[in-house]
């Protein structure tokens, strides 16, 4: 069901691990740009006319309009079952603790008397939320993506979601019930790059985003690519993955069961074991075996998923080789599950967001732990950082100097500017105090 890496030994590289020796999905973004293309270029120019026309393409509906109606928001949170309520609102309520601590204040620096200089942090004016569709339902997506933004302060914001045929073409009502619950009353049905290309080119119905933000498949992963530059973009999120770090210690059903809850994504999920034990390895295969055979979406997502080139379970020497595995594979979710395993998951330099010890699964993550699971795929943790009030918030250099200030270090200006063969700059400091400006130099 699932394949192994043996690293043991002489097989571990001397020079250390090499990012292609690891299990990882083949997702050709440069490739899908190009089928992408002409859709937004689409809705560019056809605006609502052609998300109309891709609803029924992609997703099977035809709709009369894209953005929601008012009512439609208001009868979903009505129709909510009082449970999924309850657990909404109580994740809603965590990740406002979490995040409202992320909020930056300004810092005013006097570099010199009469000189200072204060970033100032400004929220983006209008964000674009995607929040994905189709296999699933994912109303915690519009908790992660509207509560950091809500917090940085943004001012408008819209959440598009791809329509359902089950549900008059309308998203699904458990996301109009979360938009509900946070106040968001703009809500678009549009899935897939079109609905990013609504934001970045707006349309009749929906005025154009700053940013667009959210997880997605291959082909939003794709559109963010294409317009990124015409609109900000907070990561190409990829399909879901889950790294788990163990040893002898881990108990296998547990390991297997977290394996299985991020395969149950998406048949291109990545679910991989890092250990130094054998027999955990063995183990958490039989584990798998059990609970597999007992759960939903086997056979459409979780065994494809598991048996995909993407998961393995990768055998190491020691718990130093593991966190040299980890690194190297930057997983989106990395759960920690060894001895002393809050040393060991300090020592972690890249990941999404890593969970320790046997009672911190993935699964408190993506709905009430209070952290934001909109997070970098793909290897990107290496370089790049989850959904947070941070990525809403722009920081502005307010640069204020006397004349006195200025002139004191005007000379060094003048220096630096005919260094580098850019007269004018300097001249533009020497116009403020009467210098003669070398003509033509």
């Amino acid at each position: 069901m699932i394949s192994r890496i043996d690293l043991r030994g002489d097989a571990f590289p001397a020079n250390g691990i090499d990012r292609d020796l690891l299990p990882r999905a083949e997702l050709d973004v440069e490739a899908a740009l190009e089928k992408v293309r002409p859709i937004c270029d689409d809705v560019h120019h056809r605006g609502t006319a052609a998300l109309i026309d891709y609803a029924e393409r992609f997703d099977g509906v035809r709709i009369e309009r894209v953005r929601v109606p008012a009512e439609a928001l208001t009868r979903a949170l009505e129709e909510l079952d009082p449970a999924v309520r309850a657990a909404l609102e109580e994740s809603i309520r965590r990740a406002r603790l979490v995040h409202r601590e992320q909020r930056r204040t300004d810092t005013t620096v006097q570099v010199v008397p009469g000189g200072t200089v204060t970033e100032r942090w400004v929220p983006v004016e209008r964000v674009g939320l995607y929040v994905p569709g189709g296999r699933s339902v994912y109303p915690s997506s519009v908790i992660m993506n509207v509560v950091p933004a809500q917090e940085a302060g943004v001012g408008s914001m819209a959440v598009a979601s791809p329509p359902q045929a089950d549900f008059d073409g309308l998203p699904h009502p458990t996301i109009l019930a979360a938009c509900a619950l946070l106040g968001v009353d703009e809500v678009y049905a549009a899935g897939g790059a079109q609905a990013v290309a609504m934001f970045a080119y707006g349309t009749d119905e929906c005025r154009a985003a700053n940013m667009v933000t959210g997880p997605g498949n291959i082909w939003v992963a794709a559109a963010k690519r294409l317009l990124k530059g015409r609109i900000g973009i907070d990561a190409e999120a990829g399909p879901t993955e889950i790294a788990v770090l163990a040893d002898h210690t881990a108990d296998p059903v547990h390991v297997a069961a977290d394996l299985i809850s991020q395969a149950e994504h998406d048949p291109l999920a990545a679910s991989v074991l890092v250990t130094d034990s054998e027999e955990l390895a063995d183990a958490v295969e039989k584990e798998l075996e059990a609970q597999v055979a007992a759960t939903k979406h086997v056979e459409d997502r979780i065994v494809p998923a598991l048996g995909g080139r993407q998961s393995g379970i990768v055998l190491v020497d020691g718990i130093e080789q593991g966190l040299a595995v980890v690194d190297a594979y930057a997983a989106e979710h990395l759960e920690i599950q060894t001895e002393n395993a809050a040393q060991v998951a300090a020592r972690v330099r890249n990941a999404g967001a890593i969970f320790v010890g046997p009672y911190a699964p993935v699964s408190l993550g993506d709905y009430a732990a209070g952290s934001n699971h909109v997070l970098p795929t793909g290897g990107c943790a290496c370089h790049s950082s989850g959904l947070s009030v941070q990525s809403f918030l722009r920081g502005i250099h307010v640069v204020d100097y006397t004349r006195e200030a200025l002139a004191e270090v005007a000379g060094h200006v003048v220096t630096l500017a005919e260094a580098e063969d850019l007269p004018a700059h300097g001249a533009a400091v020497k116009a403020r105090f009467d210098w003669k400006v070398p003509d033509g130099k």
